[in-house]
């Protein structure tokens, strides 16, 4: 998704025509930049279901010389995503599906993760489920993007715990309508979407080869452009292909409810974590406030196509930008000047993006802001959080600037849903080597300042090597310098330079190895922006098995672990048995769950995780050789009680 109405905001409230008496002829202004023979843009434009402009500027085809016409369809992106919605709601509707059930009633041969992903997961980004784009770009798979999630058997976080734009999710749901209706997905939405709705040049399609008279898509590079498109398995499931008057019906039917009540509500109602937090997306579309302005909207691009279809339901406003002409399409805010022409912001809305533009004010009053920044990581499961200073603000590398509460404790002002799912978290540095980020929600999570690591050429020697799993493929390594050189696939080799025992890191990638009883290097774990605690067994090892645990830190025999402790939940209590194993081993399993599971330990006495995932954590609390209780978390919540008689 590479245009985005969050990131221009504060441009869209800045300012703009108070008054607009001749929208076509601003609008043609704006896209003079579409020159003779090149590619370009279709616009539509409609208050209250009348269309007030439906303009076409460039080339659909420059080997053809082929013109764009205001029928031309364009690959639309991510933009399918709220047709993929809403072909799922309307089977909801009718009681073919539930939004609380469990993905694999419908697709079984999806890995069994240990928790439900439900319909609902996957329609608002919450399911967890490793974006099948980004692992496609490093795996370079050819098979599909079906087969390659269904070769995940790692989460990147429990179901509803957290918000992360997953195209895997929308790929899954289109297997499900297709599944449940019987029906091609392109028949689908033919028949219930695009042709009750008069959508007459709109269609699903594995890509544009199948597409009569579709804009193709060009970069230029140099003086000369070059055709940019994404074909075939490279397409994923496919996408919808439309045209700027076409998107502007879609709209005005969700608007108006024409799919039916349930469909329209549904559809752009908040989507929520399991904590409770509203998010600013729904299914398949995005929620913005702008000032009195409400905003929903999705963008999309695929290759060198950009389209983006908002909406304002209050003023009744509609607008779509459909573009084929790559990044010299991305030059302009086109979105919000025409909007701005259309519904000019008031004095109050200009005010608050001002205030937004220059973000928090300096926390000049906090002495030595550069002493709080550095690298942490999370003390149970080891991810990594950088705190830095930027422009005389502190920050959360990736997040907004912090507010200052006082000398040891700061706040996130705003939430910003691509980060930390829109948390306006409080970060408390209780010491100069410790902190505690407290969600919004009073969950408190801490954090460890890095340890100076400085591997000697034996260890790095050690650390050399392949690492192989077949869900994502291979990670190659060998000494340099003072740091290792890494290669995962086909990808440019990067150095990582170490940052804590046994840790490494190249920009936002890292890499913690793993060590066997005897202190052997036996496999890595890879987190990155898009895969979290990813195991690369070493290809010597078993592929894919749980790695043995680490030498234990007390001399405590696992034995005085063993017992059912009553976990009190908000709303029940969780029977948590404990028990060895024949090796030996600590087991665990949730009473009525049937999940069972091999502990791990981890560097803290008395703490474990969970032999699959880093994101669940146990810790116990040990009085004369005898635990009396114990504490369960995962992503940030945890859940404690007594051991029973």
């Amino acid at each position: 998704m590479r245009r985005l109405i969050p990131a221009a905001a504060a441009a869209l409230l800045a300012g703009g025509p108070a008054h607009a008496q001749d929208v076509t002829g601003e609008i043609d202004r704006m896209f003079s930049w579409v020159t003779p023979g090149s590619p370009g843009c279709a616009v539509g434009v409609s208050r209250n279901g009348q269309v007030l402009v439906n303009r076409v500027y460039g080339m659909a085809d420059l080997e053809r010389g082929v013109a764009l016409t205001p029928e031309t369809p364009f690959d639309v992106g991510s933009v399918t995503k709220q047709f993929v919605a809403a072909s799922i709601l309307l089977l909801a509707d009718e009681g073919r599906l539930s939004l609380s059930d469990d993905v694999r009633k419908f697709i079984p041969e999806l890995p069994d993760y240990g928790h439900t992903i439900t319909i609902d997961h996957l329609l608002t980004h919450t399911s967890g489920l490793r974006d099948w784009t980004w692992l496609s770009s490093v795996t370079g798979a050819r098979e599909g993007s079906l087969p390659l999630i269904l070769r995940q058997r790692g989460l990147n976080f429990a179901p509803g715990e957290e918000w992360s734009y997953s195209n895997s999710g929308y790929e899954l749901l289109r297997e499900v309508v297709a599944r449940v209706s019987g029906q091609p997905l392109a028949e689908f939405m033919r028949t219930r979407l695009f042709e009750p709705l008069g959508m007459r040049n709109t269609r699903y399609a594995q890509d544009v080869r199948e597409v009569p008279n579709a804009a193709l898509a060009y970069e230029k590079q140099g003086e000369r452009w070059t055709p940019e498109m994404r074909l075939g398995n490279a397409r994923g499931g496919g996408g919808v292909f439309s045209t700027a008057g076409d998107l502007l019906v879609w709209n005005d039917a969700l608007t108006g409810s024409r799919l039916g009540a349930f469909v329209s509500e549904k559809i752009q109602e908040p989507a929520r974590l399991s904590n409770g937090r509203r998010l600013g997306y729904a299914r398949g579309l995005f929620l913005d406030a702008a000032g009195d302005r409400e905003l929903v909207w999705h963008s999309g691009d695929a290759g060198a196509y950009s389209a983006t279809v908002v909406r304002l339901p209050k003023q009744g406003v509609s607008l779509a930008l459909l573009c084929n002409g790559g990044e010299a399409a991305d030059d302009g805010n086109y979105e919000a000047d025409i909007i701005d022409l259309l519904v000019p912001p008031s004095a109050s809305s200009a005010a608050a993006a001002a205030a937004m533009a220059a973000g928090a004010p300096p926390a000049a009053a906090t002495p030595d802001l550069g002493s709080r920044a550095g690298l942490f990581f999370h003390e149970r499961t080891g991810e990594p959080l950088r705190v830095v200073v930027n422009d005389g603000r502190l920050r959360i590398a990736g997040g907004p600037p912090l507010v200052a509460l006082g000398n040891d404790r700061f706040r996130n002002p705003r939430g910003v849903l691509s980060f930390m799912s829109q948390d306006e978290f409080e970060l408390h540095f209780v010491s100069q080597d410790q902190l505690e980020l407290r969600s919004m929600e009073g969950q408190t999570t801490r954090y460890r300042r890095a340890r100076p690591y400085a591997p000697a050429a034996a260890d790095l020697a050690a650390f050399a090597g392949r690492y192989e799993t077949d869900e994502i493929g291979a990670v190659e390594l060998t000494p340099a310098g003072n740091g290792l050189s890494g290669r995962l696939n086909a990808s440019p080799p990067i150095v990582f330079a170490p940052v804590d025992p046994d840790v490494f890191q190249a920009g936002a990638t890292t890499i913690r190895f793993r060590r066997d009883a005897a202190g052997k290097v036996i496999g890595l774990d890879l987190t990155s922006p898009a895969l979290r605690n990813a195991h690369f067994p070493r290809r010597s090892d078993a592929a894919n098995t749980p790695a043995p645990a680490p030498a234990r830190p007390s001399p405590v025999e696992p034995s005085v672990y063993e017992g059912t402790y009553a976990l009190q939940a908000p709303d029940r209590v969780i029977d948590l048995r404990v028990w060895v194993d024949a090796q030996g081993r600590l087991n665990g399993e949730l009473v009525g769950r049937g999940q069972q599971t091999t502990f791990r330990p981890t560097s803290t006495e008395h703490s474990f995780l969970h032999a699959t995932s880093d994101n669940v954590w146990f810790q116990f609390t040990v009085e004369n050789g005898r635990a009396p209780s114990a504490t369960m978390g995962q992503s940030g919540r945890e859940i404690s009680g007594p051991r029973k008689p």
